[in-house]
């Protein structure tokens, strides 16, 4: 929680339901339901994450890379805590507020298991960024109370650079591999938005809250125009991995 003077700022800066805390933007029963599917889907995916990073570890060429990863998985598991933690204060059931959202991670992961250890290292670099843009987007026009929890859960916890720093040096030692990655990456990137939209589509509390229909700020434009700006991070994480978009 912030101070009152943060408090004061914050009120000035968001209008609507950015503008309440939890406590008063929850008298409303449609976005107390898409916020506790929001933080069910973000459970899940942090949980997802956790045990996709222990199974990426056994990849890993070095003990030193198996520690990082090791490490990075903590850290999802201790997120994951956290909402599910913040599920059970709201009077939410854990479990069944993550339930709608397992198939279709589940089936996202089983169509981009990664072949090998760059292959990993891009899926949580491409993949989990696309994720985290996107819950930062919808965490812009959420009650202060939801929006702080989902901004701190997705802080990141080292991949990016760890990535970078390996996918970087795996290319400049053979060229060739830039183009699979690169082509692996796309794929990526296509899945995910796929599977964000039908996310968004089978909940309806949740595509209400994007559209406009509780939180402010959010019209069908507008969720193109946050798409559109997705897609240009991912080009620059691109860039930044030394891959063509």
């Amino acid at each position: 929680m912030g101070t009152p003077d943060n408090a004061a700022a914050d009120a000035q800066k968001h209008t609507g339901i950015a503008a309440q805390n939890w406590a008063q933007a929850s008298a409303d029963p449609q976005y107390r339901a898409a916020v506790i599917d929001l933080l069910g889907a973000l459970a899940y995916g942090e949980l997802s994450a956790f045990e996709r990073l222990a199974e990426d570890a056994k990849l890993a060429p070095t003990m030193d890379d198996k520690a990082e990863l090791a490490k990075m998985a903590s850290a999802e598991f201790h997120h994951f805590e956290r909402l599910r933690e913040r599920l059970a204060q709201i009077e939410a059931e854990p479990n069944e507020a993550m339930e709608p959202f397992a198939a279709a991670l589940d089936e996202f992961h089983r169509q981009t298991a990664p072949s090998d250890w760059l292959e990993g290292l891009v899926k949580a670099y491409v993949g989990d960024s696309i994720a985290s843009d996107f819950y930062r987007e919808v965490a812009a026009r959420l009650d202060s109370d939801s929006r702080g929890l989902v901004l701190a859960v997705l802080d990141d916890t080292g991949h990016a650079s760890f990535a970078v720093e390996k996918v970087r040096a795996a290319i400049e030692a053979e060229p060739r591999v830039g183009g699979r990655l690169a082509l692996w990456a796309r794929r990526l990137m296509g899945e995910a938005l796929s599977q964000a939209q039908r996310v968004v589509a089978d909940r309806d509390a949740l595509s209400t809250m994007l559209v406009g229909g509780v939180a402010d700020g959010f019209d069908l434009a507008e969720v193109g125009r946050m798409f559109s700006r997705i897609t240009e991070a991912h080009t620059k994480r691109m860039a930044a991995l030394g891959l063509a978009a």
